[in-house]
């Protein structure tokens, strides 16, 4: 069993974030994604950020009726800032023996994990999925995420092309993948809403429907 973990703000999650999951399960073996609304992000917490209540809601909206995609309250019930290490140890705790979890990130937030609280806890307990964008055949910053990886993180990662991702002989993998990256954001998306415009095809019809009722972002 092959579960991944898929972390956000999500202020609100929209078909970007959803596009991209889908195609690592398309291209990774992942049984199920877990889509991980943080109730307290230690990077963007903003003063205008809609109820962890509202955001929790509208990724369940997004997944419903999704094969693979499953939504977990973890860092809503957690108290405290929403740490990826602590979500990481709770899925290790609960899930069966066994099981091979496996965190997805863009590559922005790649390049800033060193920032990250317990870090180098994090690298060494799980395998990274790295989403990204293609650029003919080579994801974009492949080269620079290997400087990266050997200049901020560990010497010895070596990119491994039959495997997909950047191998330590200590160290769970870093994956790269390529995926579908459409140019949508969730401050667009609340820009858009506070000037009146139309949010429609940027996220889930029904997400658009609980913000619409819900007078969120205006």
């Amino acid at each position: 069993m092959q579960i991944g973990l898929f972390g956000g703000t999500f202020d609100p999650i929209h078909n970007g974030h959803l596009r991209a999951v889908l195609d690592v399960m398309e291209t990774f073996p992942l049984d199920r994604c877990m889509l991980i609304p943080a109730a307290a992000p230690p990077h963007k917490a903003r003063p205008d950020m809609a109820e962890v209540s509202d955001r929790l809601e509208m990724v369940r909206l997004a997944a419903g009726g999704v094969e693979g995609l499953e939504v977990s309250e973890v860092e809503v019930r957690r108290s405290g800032p929403s740490y990826t290490v602590d979500t990481i140890r709770h899925f290790q705790k609960v899930l069966p023996s066994g099981t091979r979890i496996l965190l997805l990130l863009g590559v922005d937030a790649f390049f800033e994990i060193d920032s990250w609280h317990a870090w180098q806890e994090l690298l060494g307990a799980v395998p990274l999925i790295v989403m990204t964008r293609p650029v003919g055949d080579e994801p974009v910053s492949r080269s620079a995420a290997a400087e990266f990886l050997r200049r901020r993180i560990r010497e010895g990662y070596c990119f491994d092309p039959e495997a997909g991702g950047f191998l330590h002989p200590d160290l769970p993998t870093v994956y790269y993948r390529k995926v579908t990256l459409l140019d949508i954001s969730s401050t667009d998306i609340r820009r858009r809403i506070q000037n009146g415009r139309s949010v429609r095809f940027l996220l889930p019809e029904a997400v658009e429907r609980y913000i619409v009722e819900r007078k969120l972002y205006r």
